[in-house]
């Protein structure tokens, strides 16, 4: 195993962690709320803690699906094209999201500056600075993900193409959608 796929599973391994993590600790908050409140004595602070854990879930999450190729793309749009299109596609869909990413984590930092002496109300212990740098950290680790993807990425648009993970999960094989769909109707 190559050093480059080593630090790629560790890196994808890391970020199921932080996911894993954050879950748990957004099911315990949510349980604890539920319990205060159906004992009659409903904590102040669960509420909000609750959303910002669901933010940072959705945030690193999606740095989780960029490190399995399973954030929102058209696999079957450009499995479509030829190989020769396909690459400069693939790559330009690529730059682009990876572009996006770089935007929103810097857009993200400067306002990360601008609530600095805020504190959450309910948590007046936690800086709003802390809640909210999920965002910045998270375009970081999806264009990480993104590029240590790019290899896989080049790989399917010069072979066979790209899986469609919806198809995949809905039990229906792409193999077969192509055959039925070239079959001539009479």
């Amino acid at each position: 195993m190559s050093a480059y796929t080593k630090f790629k599973n560790a890196y994808f391994a890391f970020l199921e962690g932080i996911v894993v993590v954050l879950v748990i600790a957004l099911a315990g908050v949510v349980t604890i709320g539920f319990v205060s409140r159906y004992l009659g004595s409903p904590l102040s602070w669960y509420d909000e803690l609750a959303a910002v854990l669901l933010a940072w879930v959705t945030y690193y999450g999606a740095a989780l699906a960029a490190a399995k190729g399973a954030h929102i793309t058209c696999p079957s749009v450009l499995n479509m094209c030829p190989p020769s299109i396909r690459v400069p596609v693939a790559l330009l869909a690529e730059a682009i999201t990876i572009g996006f990413f770089i935007f929103l984590g810097l857009a993200s930092y400067q306002v990360m500056l601008i609530l600095d002496g805020m504190n959450m109300v309910s948590l007046p212990a936690i800086s709003m600075q802390v809640v909210q740098s999920a965002i910045p950290i998270a375009s970081v680790l999806f264009i990480i993900a993104e590029l240590l993807r790019l290899p896989d990425i080049v790989r399917s648009a010069r072979g066979k193409g790209f899986i469609d993970h919806e198809l995949e999960e809905a039990g229906i094989d792409a193999d077969d959608i192509e055959a039925v769909s070239t079959q001539p109707r009479g």
